[in-house]
């Protein structure tokens, strides 16, 4: 240690003790206190934070009274800036006032971050990973996340020997520090296999549905699968030892892995000692006086004679809360004791404290900057008054996360001077909700599409200029593409005059070249729409809709019927339907039943040009199977006709089958009554099933086979078309850009128009 250095730290440390060794230094601080004659900066080491900066986080001001509490602030505001180690402010009597110094020892600045060693990777993107930079006071805590986030970087590229170490080059003199990040990067690993040894009675298959660390596979580039990274083999050895506590083996020891290395690929082994498996004796109830015994144990999974499990008790401590919880008992205290009851038999006692019921006093609602607060409330399930349901509560936090308006909902009772009472709080943090999104894409029946949107999940009509924080949903979207264009602007209120109830309106155009090969058809005019929730499954939904819709450019080829069909008609039409919902979830189901009803009238009393009605019923059914299979039934069936002074259902107006989202073996629309040339052109009934398996094949990746069968009618309509069918294969991405399906469909039967070639269609979104 230079003399510098030595005497830098003795003015510092004298600096910091000079008012608890000199009584008259410190300026008292009566009420209105002395007058602040002179704010004096001192630093203990390098002045590496100017004194503008030091005045400028601090309240104390000269001809200001001098206050104690606002001294403590000062320093906890010094503190706050990230730029001090060390912080001390007294004052001295001057001229009836009052001098005040403040003692600072400053931070090092980070001068330089060097980054060596990084080869493979462009020291570009590893600089993105890093958030130090340059002028930055340093931070070892902060240095060390760097570390470990580029650490985390590396392995998910699959460098499984990456190694990184910073080092931290200090100059004293200008206060300053280099920083430098050397990295190792080795090699990239990639698992070829992974094995289990040692488990005897819990299934190998079982084991490897718990880890996410597998085998490499063809479609890994697509996830982050089938790379050696150290942190998820730490995540699998968690794993695999809940799933073997889980089944009884509560003294099971899972060693850690086992690398065999072979150039790139890495062969896994995971050695398992199971032990015995333990049941449990008996459960007891210690402390329970509101709920009896015989009732909570029917909540329990954790009985008599079962095999044990650590989960199992976790679930019931969940299950008791629960049930207390909803009674209004927030201040319920559950425990569990394993006590040996013999031969790898356990019992389990659970401990209780249950406290006393709770009502609502005040719910408080804090950091939504942006949204309004009747917002956040009418998603809150409790109201002042109410029993503090707890279960009520945590389904609020859950239904305020679904609005994907906040980052953090945090939700938790306080006490209240009044007895038996709790306020609920609730504190969010207000995310972007916005987005403007823009790129270019294809499918199978749009071809090459580009297009623009501008949306808002937290819409407010009323609020300029940020037009934020009411909860309506605003949505402006323009696509343009070789064979459709589209405009559309909607907004929806999800809250109408603070009912529940949907109501929403939408401006749309639309020029589609896609639904013919010898006419195009255009669209445009306005949407209402409405829906009210009638159970938590069931909701109803109203519309109106008044459309222009034209055939246009029609081939000078085509067929008398279609050429009939050329020009623009108005449209006025009213829809009403009704759907029931049990999807477990709307992205990937895996069990529940969604059945929809829907009909339209249109022309007559509404006026217009057409005068048809139409039905269509369309049901869903979803099973689990083991192996995380999952079977979709799916069928539709439909009709429209024409009504009172209507003679003809337009074109547009029928019913279609063929293409991604039904049957899946033919082309768009091209099953069904066609005309002399083979053109589709309809029908005026349509009924079809789909039998969907689908399987995971790795993490984000499922497989598909399929069966589709339909077949439309002329109905109103002359002409018919027989039966038509196909088989199929498929995959399911789960991509950044959304849910991604491709399917091959084979045709079985079909009429004289189609071919039995195979065809290709691909989606964005999941079906039904």
């Amino acid at each position: 240690m230079n003399l510098r250095r030595i005497l830098s730290l003795f003015l510092a440390v004298a600096a910091l003790l000079l008012p608890l060794a000199e009584g008259r230094a410190q300026a008292p601080a009566p009420a209105g206190g002395p007058t602040v004659k002179e704010i004096e900066v001192q630093y203990a080491g390098p002045a590496s934070i100017s004194r503008e900066k030091v005045l400028a986080n601090m309240r104390t001001r000269v001809g200001k009274p001098y206050d104690d509490k606002i001294v403590e602030e000062d320093i906890r505001n010094l503190y706050a800036t990230g730029s001090v180690t060390n912080v001390r402010i007294f004052g001295e009597s001057r001229d009836g006032g009052v001098k005040v110094i403040v003692v600072v020892m400053a931070k090092a600045s980070i001068s330089e971050v060097v980054i060596n060693g990084a080869e493979k990777v462009k020291q570009s993107r590893v600089r993105k990973e890093l958030s130090a930079k340059p002028g930055d006071p340093l931070n070892e805590s902060a240095l060390e996340a760097d570390r470990q986030k580029l650490m985390t970087y590396y392995q998910e590229k699959g460098f499984g020997e990456i190694d990184i170490q910073y080092v931290v080059e200090a100059d004293e003199e200008k206060g300053t520090a280099r920083v430098v990040f050397n990295i190792n990067e080795g090699g990239k690993l990639f698992i070829r296999s992974v094995k289990f040894e040692g488990n005897q009675n819990v299934a190998t298959t079982d084991l490897k549905k718990v880890i996410k660390s597998k085998p490499k596979f063809f479609l890994d580039f697509l996830s982050k699968g089938g790379k050696v990274n150290t942190d998820q083999l730490r995540d699998d050895q968690n794993a695999i030892k809940d799933l073997v506590q889980g089944k009884g083996y509560i003294d099971a020891e899972i060693g850690e892995p086992e690398m065999a290395r072979d150039g790139s690929k890495v062969d896994i082994t995971w050695r398992i000692t199971e032990g015995a498996q333990y049941h449990v004796g008996k459960t007891k109830f210690e402390g329970m006086q509101l709920v009896p015994a015989d009732k909570l144990e029917k909540v329990l999974k954790t009985r008599a004679g079962a095999v044990y499990s650590p989960q199992n008790v976790r679930s019931d401590i969940k299950a008791m809360e629960d049930l207390y919880g909803a009674l209004g008992y927030v201040d319920l205290r559950i425990g569990a004791a394993v006590n040996p009851a013999g031969t790898h038999v356990v019992d389990v006692e659970f401990k209780l404290e249950e406290g006393v019921q709770s009502y609502v006093e005040h719910v408080n609602i804090q950091g939504n900057t942006r949204t309004k607060d009747k917002v956040v409330r009418r998603e809150v399930l409790v109201n002042p008054g109410d029993i503090y349901n707890t279960v009520r509560v945590d389904a609020s936090k859950q239904r305020l996360l679904n609005l994907n308006y906040f980052s953090k909902v945090d939700v938790y009772p306080s006490e209240t001077l009044v007895p038996g009472r709790k306020d609920l709080n609730i504190t969010v943090e207000e995310k972007r909700t916005g987005s403007f999104n823009f790129g270019a894409g294809f499918s199978s029946i749009d071809s090459l599409i580009g297009f623009a949107e501008v949306t808002q999940g937290n819409f407010d009509i009323t609020r300029w200029p940020y037009f934020t924080g009411g909860g309506q949903k605003f949505r402006l979207r323009v696509q343009y593409g070789l064979r459709r264009k589209d405009f559309i602007l909607a907004l929806t209120e999800p809250y109408f005059l603070d009912y529940k109830i949907a109501v929403g309106g939408e401006i749309f155009y639309r020029d589609a070249q896609f639904v013919s090969d010898v006419y195009d058809e255009r669209r445009y005019g306005i949407a209402l729409n409405a829906r009210k929730a009638l159970t938590d499954f069931t909701y109803l939904r109203f519309g109106y809709r008044l459309e222009n819709i034209g055939i246009h450019n029609v081939d000078e080829d085509a067929s008398q019927e279609i050429q009939k069909e050329e020009g623009d008609k108005l449209k006025s039409e009213l829809t009403l339907g009704a759907t029931y919902d049990t999807r477990d979830s709307v992205f990937l189901t895996r069990k529940g039943e969604r059945i929809s009803l829907d009909t339209f009238i249109a022309g007559g009393f509404l006026g217009g040009d057409i005068q048809t009605y139409g039905v269509t019923l369309e049901a869903s059914k979803y099973i689990l199977l083991p192996y995380d299979m999952i079977l979709t039934l799916n069928g539709e069936v439909g009709i429209v006709e024409t009504w009172g002074s209507g003679t003809d259902v337009p074109i547009y107006d029928r019913l279609y089958l063929g293409g991604s989202n039904n049957l899946r073996g033919f082309k768009y629309r091209d099953v069904g009554p066609k005309d002399i040339d083979g053109e589709p052109i309809g029908g005026g009934k349509l009924a079809r099933l789909t039998v969907e398996l689908t399987f995971p094949i790795v993490e984000k990746i499922r497989g598909a086979v399929f069966y589709d069968v339909g077949v439309v009618d002329g109905g109103g309509v002359e002409g018919s078309g027989g039966v038509a069918s196909d088989v199929g294969i498929g995959v399911r991405l789960d991509l950044p850009i959304g849910p991604v399906r491709i399917d091959y469909g084979i045709p079985i039967s079909s009429d004289q128009f189609n071919d039995s070639s195979g065809k290709f269609n691909f989606n964005i979104g999941y079906q039904f």
